[in-house]
């Protein structure tokens, strides 16, 4: 039997309603509403990264073209540009953080959590990668954003769990902010392993992680100075090509980090070049230490994921809170593509679910037989009942009440 609601419903359906009004009430995004609830605003902003809506005018005819099917969503109209305009530009972007969180905590609460893989390592500290992308923007329409002279951006700064490959910190800022001084802020439970690349060498930074009990692991910069203390031997048949106790000399590095640390070499075979990694973890393999920041290439295929399958490069809005709005959608999308992927038997990739369901959005199918089977055919309905015509009557008349037809 054909579901009485479509794969874009059964989708809003992972967000309860009671859970979704609190969060309402707790910021008030619709007082004044007018009408135009807060409800309304979110499906018309997921539709948008779903439906990879260019533009306010597609957001809203996509759904004007869909009238019969907008009840189950629960909307009585499809909204109009102005008021939606509005609504980005005034009602709170906090609503949306605060909501991805509240559904991040949910999927991750549920049995095999978001991304559902098995353990890589056998130890039991949390990895976390830390980055940033730069969201570029055209400065005449987002002036607020200034990062040059003649370009505007605005940054993410994600740290990503690696146990499901979802973020577990997200905090947007002007692009002029750098990436230390974000990391700056930041607070880590003690034997977390913090992964970095180089755009985060402070070493400053890196003498306060290792005296919280907090272990990182980044790259060494090329001009970094320091005193070899002792060789540790080396694994047999792996690319390493030292593994060293060292202190830090340098004029200011030395004072800002007088902790012992660790560099390991390896030999990268596919790009024919050596890498130097600088840890404070002293007991951990050398191979362990490069296959961990190895794994930290995970946060650049979420930034290219998201960038590349939902709407966070072009924008229908060009205030900061639309923005806002935008980028906290794209993050709830990201988090729903996920866990479809997870739960799909098909074998696709997060790409090709993607596209998919762009163009299956609003086909009435169960979602999890759509997932496991998207190009299955849907159950035949049963045909109606069909009179039987009698045609030995055709070419006489028929007469009813009293009056001859024919």
């Amino acid at each position: 039997m054909i579901r009485a609601a479509s794969l874009f419903s059964q989708l809003l359906n992972e967000f309860p309603r009671d859970e979704f009004e609190k969060l309402v009430e707790q910021h008030g995004a619709d007082k004044r509403s007018k009408g135009f609830t807060s409800w309304t605003q979110f499906v018309a902003m997921l539709f948008c990264q779903m439906a990879k809506a260019d533009s306010l005018r597609e957001i809203c005819n996509g759904l004007s073209c869909c009238l019969g099917k907008l009840v189950h969503l629960g909307l009585r109209d499809a909204p109009k540009r102005s008021t939606l305009s509005y609504a980005n530009a005034h009602r709170p972007a906090g609503f949306y953080e605060d909501l991805f969180w509240s559904a991040v905590r949910r999927f991750r609460a549920r049995e095999g959590g978001v991304g559902g893989r098995k353990p890589k390592f056998r130890f039991k500290n949390k990895i976390l990668s830390m980055d940033t992308t730069v969201i570029s923007l055209c400065l005449s329409l987002f002036p607020w954003a200034e990062f040059q002279r003649t370009k505007g951006a605005v940054k993410a700064h994600v740290v990503m769990d690696h146990d499901d490959y979802m973020p577990s910190y997200v905090t947007i800022t002007n692009g002029k902010i750098s990436d230390v001084a974000v990391a700056r802020t930041m607070a880590f439970t003690p034997g977390s392993i913090v992964v970095v690349d180089r755009g985060y060498n402070d070493y400053g930074l890196f003498a306060r992680w290792t005296e919280q009990g907090v272990w990182f692991v980044t790259r060494q910069t090329d001009n970094a100075i320091f005193k070899v203390i002792a060789d540790q031997a080396l694994p047999g048949n792996r690319n390493i090509l030292a593994d060293q106790i060292i202190l830090l000399t340098g004029r200011r590095a030395q004072g800002r980090c007088p902790h012992t640390l660790r560099r390991i070499a390896v030999w990268d075979d596919q790009k024919e070049r050596e890498i130097v990694f600088l840890t404070n973890h002293l007991s951990f393999g050398a191979t362990t230490i490069a296959s961990i920041y190895k794994d930290r290439w995970q946060i650049e295929v979420f930034f290219k994921t998201l960038k590349q399958n939902l709407k966070v490069k072009t924008f229908v809005g060009t205030t900061e809170n639309a923005l806002l709005i935008q980028i906290w959608t794209a993050l709830i999308a990201m988090l729903l593509l996920k866990w479809l992927h997870h739960i799909s038997k098909a074998n696709w990739s997060l790409s090709n679910l993607a596209s998919m369901l762009r163009l299956n959005l609003f086909t009435y199918r169960h979602l999890c037989e759509w997932l496991h089977n998207p190009f299955g055919t849907p159950p035949i309905v049963p045909a109606a009942q069909q009179l039987s015509l009698d045609f030995a009557h055709i070419g006489q008349p028929i007469v009813y009440r009293g009056v001859t037809c024919f």
